[in-house]
């Protein structure tokens, strides 16, 4: 249901934007008002151009989401406060916390709203360090950040 959900957040973006950046240009007057004139097909296109909005997104959480490994040493009991502390620091606040996982989600509304409320970072401990869970940018970005400063606490 979550993967149906985020296909559909994707699709309304995406229409909504294209549909922002083509009346900004009509009103700007750098492209016709009449959609006739705009696409080659007319109404057609735009159904075609839906159609491809439509796969986008239908694929997009596949490979925009993602959960990768984060090898640290040491306890997650010992490691947590670090844990809380670096995402605390990089913008994001402790949603839940258990025994089983760590949730966190962004504060900046900005984020939010670019990422359709799909900012949650999960955070999973493994063997060898944790499981991080979520968009993928996010997940390299937080990923490469916490190993380091959890690495350099160790030095």
């Amino acid at each position: 249901m979550r993967y149906f959900l985020r296909s559909v957040k994707y699709f309304l973006g995406v229409s909504i934007l294209f549909t922002l950046i083509i009346g900004a240009l009509m009103l700007t007057g750098y492209v016709s008002t009449d959609v006739n004139v705009l696409f080659r097909a007319g109404w057609k296109s735009v159904g075609l151009i839906a159609l491809m909005f439509l796969g986008v997104s239908a694929v997009y959480p596949k490979f925009g989401y993602t959960k990768r490994h984060a090898s640290v040493a040491g306890e997650d009991s010992e490691l947590r406060p670090a844990v809380k502390e670096f995402f605390r620091e990089r913008g994001y606040d402790l949603e839940n916390d258990s025994p089983e996982q760590m949730t966190f989600r962004s504060r900046s509304a900005w984020h939010r709203i670019t990422t359709f409320g799909e900012d949650r970072i999960t955070v999973i401990p493994e063997f060898g360090g944790y499981g991080i869970e979520g968009l993928g940018r996010d997940v390299v970005r937080i990923i490469s950040g916490l190993e380091y400063k959890l690495r350099s606490k160790e030095d």
